[in-house]
């Protein structure tokens, strides 16, 4: 990778363990240690690329494991470069999709843009991160330069990659324009001599086509380095809104905690290694005292402080716990929602609904069925109860709570 081998003190050897934590696969091991070796050497920092197209705006805390990445190379010294690929956001990126995406317009890539990077903010250190967007090159190229790029990549590569072939076979339309969306996120890594580009592990073909392009432009190819994708509340599938199993970061402090503590104690361990910043020793050591009797709450209560923390304030996070351990003992938060309804008597289903504690009526029987519901602290078994004019204090779960008034 370069004409000569830089020497490997314990200080790069820290920056691999530090580079590796949680991750998925590091290609290639020795090309970045040499990297490291060769920052350390020269004071120069690494160019660290993390590509986004803002197609949703709002975080939640699996998109946060490569952030969090980011932050720690960028506490080793290093810069992160934070690319809204606002180009690439015109054609759609088909990773994992088995149709073509609808495109988004100049506004809402602008304004999805604005909001990822004000929440993203909160993880990352803005001194040490430039913020680029890749219309700076690729509009310039033209149509000349997009053939010239499209001539260093063939069709065979492409269909290499497991979501064209499937659809290929499958007759699934493939429109050309797609080809382009990793050859663009590729010659992104060119524009910006990346050293290192990080992306889900779905993102992994897209990233070594950005390897091979430096390699066609004559320069020195960028590591990769995937991570995993955070398995969401359930333990069973990865966080997504669209499952509801997530924890969004700009989520009430209350609702981040409690939703951190109700994670299984073997998920737990998972989350911190990849949300926490904590050093490894500290959690291994945690580990070992859970094996020898440390009861695992002990180690959540700190995991979900830490994050609440990072995304609201220390004070936040205390009052958070105090909230948490109240409503454990059966208690009320001081600070539910109050609303007035109309229509007594009125259906239990109807009222969970009209106070947005549930979003349909069907998802309100299936939390009675469960002995979920409890109106005035009393557990509501029966789906037909309405309730008279008064006012009432119901919860859905252990943190949905509104404080209803309800009239003729």
């Amino acid at each position: 990778m370069t004409s000569k081998p830089y020497p490997i003190t314990p200080s790069v050897l820290h920056a691999m363990e530090v580079t590796k934590r949680g991750c998925e696969e590091l290609l290639v091991e020795t090309d970045w240690l040499q990297k490291l070796a060769r920052s350390e050497a020269t004071s120069k920092p690494l160019r660290i690329k993390l590509g986004l197209d803002p197609t949703a705006p709002d975080i939640h805390l699996g998109h946060t494991v490569v952030l969090n990445k980011l932050r720690q190379l960028q506490d080793l010294g290093h810069t992160v470069i934070f690319l809204i690929g606002d180009f690439t956001s015109m054609i759609g990126d088909p990773s994992g999709r088995n149709n073509t995406r609808p495109p988004l317009t100049a506004e809402e890539i602008a304004v999805n843009a604005k909001t990822y990077y004000q929440q993203a903010s909160a993880i990352l250190d803005p001194s040490k991160t430039e913020i680029r967007y890749n219309s700076e090159w690729c509009d310039p190229l033209g149509a000349r330069g997009m053939i010239q790029l499209a001539a260093k990549y063939t069709v065979a590569r492409m269909l290499e990659r497991d979501d064209f072939t499937k659809r290929y076979r499958s007759g699934i339309p493939i429109s050309v324009h797609e080809f382009l969306y990793p050859l663009m996120q590729g010659y992104d890594s060119v524009a910006l001599h990346s050293d290192l580009e990080l992306g889900g592990t779905d993102q992994k073909f897209n990233l070594l086509v950005g390897r091979e392009l430096q390699k066609e432009y004559g320069q020195e190819p960028q590591c990769i380095l995937t991570m995993p994708l955070l398995v969401g509340l359930d333990g069973v599938e990865k966080m997504s809104k669209s499952k509801g199993n997530y924890i969004g970061i700009n989520e009430p402090a209350n609702e981040m905690f409690g939703k951190i503590m109700s994670i299984s104690d073997d998920l737990m361990w998972n989350y911190f290694t990849l949300l926490s910043f904590r050093p490894l020793a500290e959690i291994d050591l945690m580990k070992q005292e859970v094996a020898a009797g440390r009861n695992p709450r002990d180690c959540k209560v700190l995991l979900g402080q830490e994050i609440v923390a990072r995304f609201h304030t220390d004070g936040a996070a205390e009052k958070a716990l105090e909230d948490f351990n109240h409503r454990a003992k059966g208690g009320i938060p001081d600070d539910i929602p109050e609303l007035q309804l109309s229509g007594a008597p009125l259906g239990i289903a109807a009222l969970l609904k009209a106070a947005n504690l549930v979003p349909s009526s069907s998802e309100a029987n299936r939390n009675i069925d469960q002995s979920g519901v409890r109106v005035d602290g009393t557990v509501i078994t029966d789906k037909t109860l309405k309730l008279n004019a008064g006012t009432y204090v119901v919860q859905v779960g252990k943190r949905r709570f509104a404080k209803v008034t309800l009239t003729d």
